[in-house]
């Protein structure tokens, strides 16, 4: 049958006047499917967990990935239910049931939020105009990407960086009809399914190959392109799920009811095994997690499903638990409001990430996010699903018109719209153009871009006095770094003129091997490497050999601490002392750390990221440690600063 669109009558009825007759404008009952609250339960809870306590569910992450999954099935299961009953779609009046859906609690969070950032100031303002406009738009990953913000760098706290997965789902909710009517000619179910499955391997594998080891993900991981599979592999599942028929005893069983009857049940149960594993071991830094990972996890979410809403399936009934639907149920305003709130308790709050306080915001923010939660479900998510946009106006007005203290509510209500409205424009027009810790970053930045300093000048800032052993001097060094180095550049070329340093932003450890390696081929690694990173994850002994082994044995290797607020801190700092202990004779510790813990003003908000000051101690605690390993192991007879190696940076 060739399917129809139709458009719902060009009035609204009239105030008292029952809805258009079922024959005016067909209507297929919605179908509960057993299990998947209880599903959202768990991917809204490892969600949570991610954010709010780092460090404990590094793969936390995958939570959005379920979401996706489910989201894709549950609305092609509707439309397909559409289409099958009354052989048509209406696309506006489903794009009319998802804005009652999604937008009237987006509208209240992006208000709230961002009049509470109005009253702290400061970094949580970063940003927000672009931030508003793609909640308004739902094209926050788009204009995310655009602005080249990263979702994995610690040093641009965005209120609402979250809401990138609700617009890579709005945005498949406004294509996906249309590919759906145009799906419905093609006769064969299989062929249908085919298409949609090949949609979904292409967009994983646009993930797999666009995806730069070492780099940041941020790409690859907002895209509609690239992050899509999730939602065409619940619609695949769904034009299964559609097709199979209770079993026809004269005819058998056939393959499919075969499968669902016998293995999909044990499958079910360890896929959601898998997926509990996934958030405990996957990690946002792997290649294995863009290159496969989150394509498991997606085929791990299709299989717990469809078992979870086969019939009489025990998995359903376990995910059918009260406290799993109760959270399931309201799990979309939990993943609304757990983020922003989390940023505004973090600016709020001393030492948010000290290893002690870490633990009570991320317990805090739970608590006012649950809050907010229920708030929001009560009064305004269930209110206009239920009646409408229009339909809660109308009674609101009758309340006003109805008693004085029905009035006074009303007008305190539009009151503080108006109010909240104003303090969210007024925040957009106050807010700085980059945090400190960015400010900080790009200037550094700007220095790696100017013409080296002249190898054989002095540098400008004092260091400790010379030791009777020469020292590597800047035409000597490679250095590679994250953020943190990166900022620290303008001290470093000035104390060490003729440095070469390459550092970006959100660096990991396990890319640094096959950076060193490319260098040394191409001629252009020198006699010291100095290495500082871990600020963005732990660091494993196993990488430090890697290291040590690409560097070579005729070369020497600074290892530079962190200084973070971060939960792996201390673990990262202990390995890289112990490593360090291990091969006094090739390799030096820089205390970043301890140098610069007595002056934590001299960095951003963050305490993380140096400006100029700060970058002075970074380059003195780097010369200690060169001075050390001249001792160890002394430089070629000369003065240092003769020593010039002209070769490219």
């Amino acid at each position: 049958m060739t399917p129809t669109i139709i458009s719902p009558p060009r009035s609204a009825p009239a105030p008292g006047r029952p809805p258009a007759t079922a024959a005016a404008r067909p209507v297929v009952a919605a179908r509960r499917y057993a299990g998947l609250d209880g599903l959202r339960a768990f991917a809204v809870s490892v969600v949570l967990v991610y954010h709010l306590f780092p460090g404990v569910l590094p793969g936390g992450f995958i939570g959005v990935d379920v979401f996706f999954v489910i989201s894709g099935f549950l609305i092609t299961s509707l439309l397909l239910r559409e289409h099958t009953g009354t052989g048509r779609i209406d696309l506006r009046r489903f794009w009319v049931r998802r804005a009652r859906r999604l937008v009237p609690a987006i509208v209240v969070l992006v208000l709230v939020c961002s009049s509470a950032a109005l009253l702290i100031g400061g970094d949580v303002l970063v940003g927000l105009g672009r931030q508003v406009l793609g909640a308004a738009t739902f094209s926050a990953n788009w204009l995310s990407i655009a602005a080249h913000a990263s979702y994995f760098s610690q040093d641009s706290p965005e209120l609402f960086r979250h809401l990138w997965s609700l617009a890579v789902e709005e945005q498949f909710y406004l294509l996906w009809p249309l590919v759906l009517v145009a799906l419905a000619l093609v006769r064969p179910w299989w062929a249908r399914l085919a298409i949609v499955s090949t949609v979904a391997v292409a967009s994983a594998l646009a993930m797999a190959l666009l995806y730069t080891p070492g780099g940041d993900p941020t790409r690859v991981y907002f895209g509609s392109d690239t992050h899509s599979f999730g939602l065409a592999a619940g619609a695949a599942l769904a034009i299964i799920v559609a097709r199979i028929r209770p079993v026809d005893l004269d005819a058998g069983e056939s393959t499919l009811q075969v499968f669902v009857r016998r293995w999909l049940p044990g499958l079910g149960l360890l896929s959601l095994g898998g997926l509990l594993a996934a958030a405990i071991a996957m990690h946002d830094d792997a290649a294995f997690t863009y290159r496969g990972g989150l394509a498991l996890v997606t085929v791990l979410s299709v299989l717990a499903i469809w078992a979870a809403v086969s019939s009489g399936s025990r998995l359903g009934r376990l995910l059918e638990l009260r406290p799993l639907r109760y959270v399931g149920a309201r799990s979309y305003g939990l993943y609304l409001w757990h983020w922003p709130v989390f940023i505004l308790v973090c600016a709020l709050v001393p030492d948010e990430h000290d290893p002690v306080m870490a633990p009570l915001v991320g317990i805090g923010s739970l608590a006012i996010a649950v809050a907010a939660t229920l708030l929001s479900y009560r009064s305004i998510e269930l209110p206009i699903r239920r009646h409408g946009m229009r339909g809660v106006v109308r009674y609101a007005a009758q309340r006003m018109r109805a008693s004085s203290a029905g009035r006074a509510r009303g007008i305190a209500t539009a009151a503080a719209t108006a109010l909240l409205a104003a303090a969210t424009v007024a925040a957009i027009a106050l807010a700085p153009a980059a945090t400190g810790a960015q400010t900080f970053i790009e200037n550094g930045r700007a220095a790696l871009q100017k013409p080296s300093a002249a190898p054989s000048a002095m540098p400008t800032h004092p260091l400790p006095a010379p030791t009777p052993h020469p020292v590597a001097a800047g035409p000597e060094i490679s250095a590679f770094g994250d953020s943190v180095m990166l900022a620290s550049a303008p001290a470093l070329q000035e104390s060490f003129p003729g440095i070469a340093v390459d550092a970006v932003v959100s660096r990991q450890m396990n890319a640094i091997p096959d950076l060193v390696r490319t260098a040394d081929a191409a001629g252009a690694l020198r006699r010291v490497v100095v290495v500082g990173l871990g600020t963005n994850g732990p660091i494993s002994p196993d990488t430090l050999e890697t290291l040590r082994r690409a560097v070579g044995p005729a070369r020497q290797l600074v290892l530079v601490t962190v200084q973070a607020p971060r939960s792996w801190t201390p673990g990262v700092n202990a390995t890289l002392g112990a490593f360090a202990a291990a091969h006094p004779e090739q390799v030096a510790l820089e205390d970043w750390q301890a140098a610069i813990a007595p002056r934590l003003d001299l960095l951003a908000d963050d305490q993380i990221h140096p400006g100029m000051s700060g970058g002075r101690v970074y380059a003195e605690a780097l010369h200690a440690a060169l001075v050390r390993l001249s001792e160890v192991a002394p430089a070629p007879v000369g003065h240092p600063w003769d020593r010039i190696d002209t070769g490219s940076r």
